[in-house]
């Protein structure tokens, strides 16, 4: 499995793009997963890394409202997939909510699709209500169609008292995977190895299912700069 990090973890960084990647470069990540659609600074940084490209996290309404700009970013960087970080909490509150919010997904999945792009969804833990015989989020990946694959993030489905490993292994289509760690009492996002995760069943779920990144994700880093080298290493003996 390839590494990447997710850019989101350094927003507060104040530095060009061409001092963060090369910051990432200097690591042993094989890439990154951009924070929005990459802009034309990113994309000249990015071409003079080596780094690869996992994903980038679009907003659903810029995907529905403005694909084709979003898209020649993206391909501009040569990201071929792109993941809505998140939908609203409304759209897992009840069947008929997390039906229509597939439909949404999907919609926008066929027309990433014949664009030759691939779309994926990443959760939080609001997505894992409890629907009786099954959870929102389980609901919406059974229900979304063959365009739309998911990017577990196993931090968060552990915050909402999910095995994320055990997890893993009954999700089809799981190309991304984000591995992070969380105090699971309080809910809240620390760095990987001092938190409740089982980072190593988790990736070893992940390779059994097929995931091609592990992508390392520090929500509330107190350190950024210092996260990037951390991941990097935590990931590495994760391989």
């Amino acid at each position: 499995m390839n590494t990447a990090i997710q850019l989101y973890t350094l927003r507060d960084v104040d530095e060009t793009p061409n001092e963060l990647l090369s910051r990432v470069a200097e690591t042993s990540f094989d890439g990154v997963e951009f924070a929005g659609a990459p802009d034309a600074a990113t994309v000249d940084a990015f071409d003079r890394t080596g780094l690869g490209a996992a994903a980038a996290h679009v907003a659903v309404d810029e995907l529905e409202d403005r694909r084709g700009s979003v898209l020649e970013d993206c391909d501009d960087a040569d990201c071929s997939t792109v993941v809505v970080p998140s939908l609203d909490e409304s759209n897992f509150e009840s069947r008929s909510a997390v039906e229509s919010a597939a439909d949404r997904l999907t919609a926008v999945g066929d027309a990433v699709a014949d664009r030759g792009f691939r779309l994926a969804y990443h959760n939080h833990d609001h997505e894992f209500t409890d629907l009786g015989d099954t959870t929102g989020f389980e609901l919406f990946a059974a229900a979304v169609g063959d365009t739309v694959s998911l990017e577990l993030d196993v931090g968060w489905a552990l915050a909402a008292g999910e095995d994320p490993a055990a997890l893993l292994g009954r999700l089809d289509d799981v190309p991304l995977v984000h591995v992070k760690d969380v105090d699971a009492d309080a809910g809240r996002p620390v760095e990987l190895g001092e938190g409740d995760l089982d980072a190593e069943a988790c990736a070893d779920a992940a390779r059994d299912a097929g995931a091609e990144w592990l992508v390392y994700e520090h929500d509330e880093p107190s350190d950024p700069l210092a996260s990037v080298p951390d991941g990097a290493a935590a990931l590495d003996a994760l391989r």
